[in-house]
């Protein structure tokens, strides 16, 4: 481990943020960054949903799609450099994922390497049996019946530290609260009791800190003009110096692109958070209200502060359900009159929608680059946009009334207004998730080896 003075420190390095992240910022910290750790965070309440579909589908599938990628890239570096890695990379299929994980070593040539599986997230059949309503709706989760794919409870360090101290060179997970992925190496290094609520606390902060990669190192930050940020094109990804007290310095590679600042580093740790004083974890209910945000160089932030109090006797549960289709066109005008011509375009479509029968729940007319996102609600510009794009979008019960949606958008080209051009048609399924409240002793946390 590197050693700062006479306080050990341990360095995590953040290697993604979400499921789609960039790689090379993840290889750049295995070969530059003096890693104790890498950390890939890459899973979302309708991620893991989609996984689960991808999954019913094969058996052998359910884990995140860049798996395979992530580890051709980054293994050589790892290993060469003595970094763990560990990941909820596994999403659906945490076993699968370690064992093709465990199969890309062989083919690289890395022997050796101890490859765990962290399960017990999906509880499905737990909630199917019992007697739940949604937080969120009070629903009956029951009257959901059939159309529920998926129940995924946050689990939180205990099953990853486990892996840590049975030797495991890389852990893949399923559902894991975000922070937890990186306080779990801490508590393994510096021996943290599970009940050392403050310090858990302070090691969520660090793990919230971290949790979305690019973010607190200027991505999500950069306004230019107001916040401006160097080389977002080179992002660089976070670097967590904890000590054995919890506090942390969050810096990055030096010769790698983006910032790190007091500005960067609060705006993250309240990213997301709905009482700062009560943040909600399975690990800890952590409170951020004490914690302190010093800049000590360039690039280099130091954070401390963060208390806690014990944890609640339940755990989140993210269930999603299919909840029908979302039918979309859409179709781009330009020039003089481009706005009334737009305008037209979609009082034409709604009229078909209507004289056609099409079966829909919700529909929205937009106007991109006029109403979007904020509607009619700020008034008219002076300067009319010389382009715009027409987009309609409903929900249906079935596949085929949403294709009829993005076909009335597709007969613009020829049924008018005039100059029409660039038409999109999309019909997904759409995945709601809502939550319970599933009492931690239904969980049974585990991790399993597979031969690498």
């Amino acid at each position: 481990m590197t050693t700062t003075q006479s306080q050990r420190r341990v360095r995590i390095g953040a290697g993604a943020g979400y499921s789609g992240d960039r790689i090379e910022p993840a290889v750049e910290l295995a070969e530059y960054g003096a890693l104790d750790y890498l950390v890939f965070e890459c899973l979302a309440e309708r991620t893991i949903a989609l996984a689960q579909q991808s999954r019913r589908k094969d058996p052998e599938l359910g884990y995140d799609p860049l798996l395979e990628a992530r580890m051709k890239a980054v293994l050589p570096v790892a290993a060469r450099h003595g970094v763990r890695i560990i990941s909820n990379m596994g999403a659906a299929n945490p076993i699968a994922a370690a064992q093709r994980t465990a199969a890309i070593a062989r083919e690289l040539g890395l022997d050796g390497l101890k490859i765990a599986a962290v399960t017990g997230d999906d509880v499905l059949d737990v909630v199917r049996r019992g007697d739940f309503h949604f937080v969120e709706s009070a629903e009956s989760v029951a009257s959901f019946n059939e159309r529920i794919v998926s129940a995924n409870a946050y689990l939180g360090a205990a099953p990853i530290v486990a892996a840590l101290a049975a030797g495991a060179d890389i852990v893949l997970t399923g559902r894991v609260a975000d922070p937890s992925l990186f306080t779990a190496p801490l508590i393994h290094e510096f021996g943290w009791k599970m009940d050392d609520w403050n310090t858990l606390g302070q090691a969520t902060v660090v793990g919230h800190l971290l949790e979305c990669a690019g973010q607190v190192t200027g991505g999500y930050f950069a306004d230019p003009g107001f916040k401006d940020v160097q080389q977002l094109a080179r992002l660089g990804f976070p670097i967590g110096e904890v000590g054995e007290d919890g506090s942390v310095i969050v810096t990055k590679v030096a010769h790698a692109g983006g910032r790190v600042t007091e500005a960067t580093c609060k705006e993250q740790l309240i990213y997301e958070i709905h009482d700062p004083a009560r943040y909600l974890q399975p690990d800890v209910v952590a409170d951020f209200t004490g914690v302190r945000v010093t800049e000590e160089a360039p690039d280099r932030v130091r954070v401390s502060g963060g208390r806690g109090t014990p944890r609640t006797d339940t755990l989140k549960v993210s269930v999603a359900y299919a909840d029908g289709y979302i039918g979309e066109g859409q179709i781009s005008y330009a020039g003089p009159g481009a706005v009334e011509r737009g305008r037209l375009a979609l009082d034409v479509v709604r009229q078909r929608l209507q004289l056609t029968g099409v079966d829909t729940s919700e529909l929205r007319f937009d106007l991109i680059g006029v109403n979007a996102l904020h509607g009619d609600t700020l008034g008219a510009c002076d300067a009319q946009p010389y382009e715009v794009r027409a987009r309609v979008a409903g929900r249906t019960a079935s596949v085929a009334e949403a294709v009829r949606i993005g076909n009335e958008v597709e007969t613009l080209y020829t049924n008018g207004p005039a100059g029409g051009g660039g038409v999109t048609r999309l019909t997904r399924e759409v995945l709601a998730v809502q939550s319970v409240l599933l009492p931690r002793v239904d969980v049974n946390p585990a991790f399993e080896f597979v031969e690498a």
